[in-house]
């Protein structure tokens, strides 16, 4: 039995994407076409409408002279973890240094770790994974003047309906005091604190977890670790459930159902040849589970819990989401994973290529942007099905070959 999960929740969607580095749009630069008026005269508008709804002149003051940054526009159009393999992407986040400040913080704050799972059911490896991968455990928070990135890209016309949201909402921090002006810094998209939350991610779900009377994500760890974890219960985390867990798989398994969203009971997997990573048998059950082969059927294998969606929840990118549900099984005492023997990711270039092969057989790729998308994988299982290659999601040369040769 499939069950298909589609969860798109409004407030895990903006966090995946004003708040970290995955970004779905187009390598074009800005797009003022929706507007009519200057930069100068919008923000304008924005400090008139704010004044109305009660926000003190002291504050809206912040926004005087404030300039349009085309280079964080340039980087809201890029996407640069799918231009790496899922290893390549991993081997530079997940590094040996970053395993062991991960466990020694785990230690450090042991005491509070585990109180934050009695609180929110969040294990302390998940909660520690992602802020080590957001900040480097808090030493890199951005420096990026936030009312400046978040104006900017609410005068642009890609999104300007969510950044104009973030915009307020940083206004709003800082009218209330959550934070100075000084420390309303952080990513280039609009993200700020130790675990980078979205400004208005900080308003809905930030918590003074030190009792000092302030919801600190800047400068308090446990504020923001609690922070993380409340967020995680609120788009859906299941205490005490598992996220991820490698696995061997062989030449029978079913390729093709192969993909995050789509959830079979464990003993799907189990009868179609999936094992446990040192050859036990998965247990003949009904929970819900899902195969990842990031690098295909030759690369690494993993069985994704229910738990995992959450993680593409808080940052919808492939790479990344998996990347990070790896690291917290590692701070949990996971070993290092098999990385197989799946081919080298194609070049752009040629990736490009097969997208735009794909795309002229009917094969939707996605925009040929020479990135290895959720769409662009789609497209190649419907052509490995029918060229007879195992449909595993993972284009390869012989892929190529064979499109080259229609």
């Amino acid at each position: 039995m499939v069950e298909r999960i589609a969860r798109r929740r409004s407030t895990a969607r903006l966090a995946a994407a004003l708040g970290f580095v995955c970004w779905l749009g187009s390598t074009a630069l800005a797009d003022t076409s929706c507007r009519s008026e200057s930069f100068s005269a919008w923000l304008g508008g924005v400090k008139a409408e704010a004044t109305r709804a009660g926000m003190s002149a002291r504050t809206l003051g912040a926004l005087d002279g404030l300039r349009r940054d085309e280079r964080i526009v340039r980087q809201d159009r890029g996407q640069p973890s799918l231009s790496k393999s899922f290893l390549d992407y991993l081997y530079d986040t997940v590094t040996a240094a970053r395993l062991k400040r991960g466990a020694a913080l785990m230690r450090a704050h042991a005491r509070t770790l585990a109180k934050i799972e009695r609180d929110y059911g969040v294990p302390g490896g998940v909660i520690v994974a992602l802020w080590g991968l957001e900040t480097d455990f808090g030493g890199n928070v951005g420096n990026t003047p936030l009312l400046s990135s978040l104006a900017t890209l609410a005068y642009d016309c890609r999104r300007p309906d969510a950044f104009r949201a973030e915009l307020t909402g940083a206004l709003t921090l800082l009218d209330r005091g959550d934070l100075t002006l000084d420390e309303l810094k952080g990513s280039w998209a609009g993200a700020v604190g130790q675990v980078q939350f979205t400004p208005t991610n900080y308003l809905r779900y930030a918590v003074d977890y030190d009792g000092d009377g302030r919801r600190d994500l800047v400068g308090s760890v446990a504020d923001a670790l609690a922070s993380g974890a409340n967020y995680l219960k609120a788009i859906g985390w299941r205490g005490g459930e598992p996220w991820l867990e490698e696995v061997r798989v062989s030449d029978g398994v079913p390729w093709r159902e192969a993909a995050r969203e789509n959830l079979k009971p464990r003993r799907f997997w189990a009868a179609a040849g999936v094992t446990r990573r040192g050859g036990g048998a998965l247990p003949a059950d009904t929970v819900p589970t899902s195969l990842l082969l990031p690098m295909g059927r030759l690369g690494p294998a993993f069985l994704a819990y229910r738990n995992f969606l959450i993680f593409w929840e808080w940052n919808q990118s492939s790479n990344y989401s998996l990347a990070a549900a790896y690291f917290a099984t590692r701070l949990s005492g996971a070993p290092r994973l098999d990385p197989g023997s799946a081919p080298a990711i194609l070049s752009s270039s040629e990736m490009r290529e097969v997208q735009q092969r794909l795309n002229a057989m009917g094969y939707d790729a996605g925009a040929p942007d020479g990135r290895l998308g959720e769409i662009t994988r789609s497209g190649v299982k419907e052509a490995q099905v029918a060229f007879g290659l195992p449909a595993d999601g993972y284009p390869t040369r012989e892929l190529l070959q064979r499109l080259r040769g229609r």
